[in-house]
């Protein structure tokens, strides 16, 4: 059983082994993956040793300590927090070996082909199709909202392989190469001026069924998998006292005493002991996870972090005066990774309204909480055993 001494030990053989001052990056972060030390809960060959993720804090700061260099997080977060956990419970033995460590590492950005115009709150009603011809798979459809796609390599996709059967049980889950003819990705300028999000358009795409994972139609139970992880990742980020959203108003407030009112005092007073509540409870959910797979839990943690964030930064805009209503630069940008608190207080009073939105609706996050959560009476569903083909659009 692999403890925090063991680890420990292992780490710095590592560093002796692999000085991050003389060695490449890349090169380096490939080792850390091939010695077990990228994810340490994952099982040994996929970068881990098998031990409770808990002890992963040990790993990372002995590293940081060292001044090693990380895998840039931020950038690979759609690969890191939602396909790895998803290919790690369903893929099989040749895909984890495939896409893990190139994932991890960095070499090749994930994005998400799940959301689609008419099927953003209601997922399940998507109408991407997925025709089999022999060992192929032939997609044909359209995704929204995709973030990072016009960087990403792979992206995690889920399309309607039999209209005949309820939504629900027609869909199948599969991995698609975002370099193949068919795939067309075009941006979609946002309310901050960025084009952070896209569209991609499926036409014609050939996925072959070793891409496939999970069983043919049993692909809502696998997105399930991808959809409570895209939770925590989202709002259940590690983050230190201060960190998010209320890191840059509590420094406005203590370095500005000029804009400084009794009311605002008070509203930030409450948002920094919620922050501090939530930031609390994350670590909480990430002490569960240690011992199993996400739950409806982290749905509430994603509910909080939206809220707080957009309740924050409004704030933040009120106690500049009108130096908050400044912006600083509109030009249009496609980021290769998404940032939720950087920029100025204008960006991030804009970006903080996607937050809701993104991740899964609060409305529908909501709904979950309610009902798997707290255990109320679900919403009368009309629609649970019809056909999808059969359904009003």
């Amino acid at each position: 059983m692999t403890d925090a001494a063991e680890l420990r030990r292992r780490t710095r053989e590592f560093l002796a082994a692999h000085p991050p001052a003389g060695t490449d990056r890349l090169d380096f972060l490939r080792a850390r993956f091939d010695a077990g030390l990228a994810w340490v809960h994952f099982p040994e060959g996929l970068g881990g040793l098998g031990a409770s993720r808990s002890l992963q804090a040990v790993v990372d700061a002995e590293l940081e300590a060292a001044g090693a260099p990380d895998n840039n997080p931020r950038r690979i977060g759609i690969g890191l927090g939602m396909a790895a956990p998803t290919l790690l419970r369903y893929g099989t033995e040749e895909q984890k070996r495939t896409f893990l460590r190139p994932l991890w590492t960095g070499e090749e950005v994930w994005c998400q082909l799940f959301s689609e115009p008419g099927a953003g709150s209601d997922l399940a009603a998507l109408g991407t199709r997925a025709v089999r011809e022999g060992d192929t798979w032939v997609v044909d459809g359209q995704k929204v909202w995709t973030s990072s796609a016009h960087v990403a390599r792979w992206a995690i996709l889920i399309a309607r392989t039999d209209p005949d059967v309820p939504k629900h049980r027609g869909i199948t889950y599969f991995v698609c190469d975002m370099t193949d003819p068919g795939v067309e990705v075009r941006p979609l300028r946002q309310i901050t001026g960025e084009a952070e999000f896209n569209e991609v358009f499926l036409t014609g795409v050939r996925i072959p069924d070793a891409h496939r994972l999970g069983e043919v139609g049993d692909g809502w139970r696998v997105a399930q998998t991808t959809l409570n992880n895209e939770r925590v990742a989202i709002g259940g980020m590690r983050l230190p006292r201060e960190g998010g959203m209320i890191g840059p108003a509590a420094t406005t407030w203590r370095e500005r005493p000029d804009l400084r009112t009794h009311d605002l005092h008070q509203r930030l007073l409450k948002l920094w002991v919620e922050a501090e509540v939530v930031r609390l409870t994350g670590e909480r959910l990430r002490q569960q996870l240690a011992v199993g797979q996400p739950g409806p839990e982290a749905a509430g943690m994603k509910l909080a972090f939206a809220r707080l964030n957009q309740e924050i930064s409004g704030l933040e805009v009120e106690l500049r005066g009108p130096e908050g209503l400044l912006y600083d630069d509109w030009t249009m940008r496609r980021p290769e990774q998404v940032d939720f608190t950087g920029r100025d207080a204008g960006y991030r009073y804009l970006r903080a309204k996607g937050n809701s939105i993104e991740g899964g609706t609060s409305e529908v996050l909501l709904n979950i909480v309610a009902e798997r959560v707290l255990g109320l009476p679900g919403e009368p569903r009309t629609d649970k055993d019809v056909a999808w083909k059969d359904l009003a659009r």
